[in-house]
């Protein structure tokens, strides 16, 4: 297949086109700065036409996962770029998409589960959910991030693309064991200690292994009746105090200091982040995919969270030993200049230890 990922260069984008990329597919990935990868990497600025609408041509699948992070402080600046990085780019991949000669069969265009309401009596799906901004329990800043899903799920709808059919990936956190992601993140608070409960614990968390995200978006390209919004989460979720037990015991420490609310809130500002990642409640179900027969390799958390310590200790005893290879490849080098410089020192300075 030809597969066209915009946003390609962030973590969940470099997950799938590396996979895709393996599997032999043509993969091309638009992105503000291009890099060298084994996958074609094509220039755009995520909001104007350019040449790179060529690409779209003829392309089995468009997946556009743009959206600056929503890891920062809400500040009028970064709500405008968070904003428009999302709607500007929606709208220009669907003005592409609608003067294609040959259009892609699939849009799938990234959405957010933060879509729905912070709440803990019953789970959200994508029927029957509550879709977030009036609840009286959230604090009123987190009705921004309803605001942007909102309005990049609007984008969406307004594109006019008969031909291609649209998918809006509701998508929860994806874990995976690559260094700088969430669960790495998370991981590194339990390795020190410090990977209690965040607040009451209460909260739920809604999340994806990321092989599971890898194999719904395959399912989901070849699934021709399937369009409109799918929560891309696993049928789990669980409560925040039981998802950080749960990367404990995978981990083997029995105990991790819990955060309570108020330190969190001084935490967030020095980190300049919102609390809003960690105290809201995503209470999110799958149901469209499991009725249509999707199955998850990683149903719940617990064994999912053993798969991601395996994966991110095997990773980090391959760094290390690369680390331990270069670094050992360095000495004999340098032992080796030494070595000769020191046995002809007559060829450097044929004036030296001459009498």
């Amino acid at each position: 297949m030809k597969i066209v990922i915009s946003g390609g260069s962030g973590q969940v984008g470099r997950l799938l086109a590396r996979r895709m990329h393996a599997d032999r597919h043509e993969v091309i990935v638009l992105s503000r700065t291009p890099t060298d990868t084994p996958w074609r990497t094509v220039r755009w600025d995520g909001r104007t036409l350019g040449k790179w609408r060529q690409e779209v041509e003829g392309a089995d699948a468009v997946i556009n996962l743009t959206g600056r992070s929503v890891n920062c402080r809400y500040n009028a600046a970064n709500r405008q770029s968070i904003l428009a990085s999302r709607v500007d780019s929606t709208q220009v991949i669907g003005a592409a998409i609608a003067g294609a000669q040959c259009p892609p069969r699939v849009w799938l265009q990234a959405s957010t589960a933060t879509i729905y309401a912070h709440r803990y009596d019953a789970p959200n799906d994508e029927k029957t959910g509550l879709i977030g901004g009036t609840e009286s329990n959230a604090p009123k800043p987190w009705r921004f991030s309803i605001d942007v899903a909102r309005a990049w799920e609007r984008a969406l709808e307004g594109a006019q693309t008969p031909r291609t059919r649209k998918v809006a990936l509701r998508s929860a956190m994806t874990m995976t064991a690559d260094r700088g992601g969430i669960f790495d993140t998370l991981l590194g608070l339990v390795r020190y200690g410090l990977g209690g409960q965040a607040g009451n614990g209460r909260q739920y968390v809604s999340w994806l292994h990321g092989e599971d995200f890898i194999r719904a978006i395959y399912w989901l390209v070849e699934q021709e009746g399937i369009s409109g919004p799918i929560n891309l989460c696993a049928p789990h979720p669980l409560t925040n105090a039981e998802f950080m037990r749960d990367i404990r015991r995978a981990w083997g420490i029995p105990f991790g200091l819990p955060t309570p609310q108020w330190m969190l809130e001084i935490g967030a500002i020095f980190l300049k982040t919102e609390t809003e990642l960690i105290l809201k409640s995503r209470r999110v179900v799958p149901q469209r995919l499991l009725e249509a027969g999707f199955t998850f390799q990683f149903p719940t958390w617990q064994e999912a969270a053993q798969d991601l310590c395996r994966q991110w200790r095997e990773q980090a005893n391959t760094r290390n030993s690369r680390n331990g290879t270069a670094r050992r490849t360095v000495e004999i080098e340098k032992q080796s200049q030494g070595n000769e410089w020191q046995a002809t020192p007559d060829t450097e300075n044929p004036a030296e230890g001459k009498s």
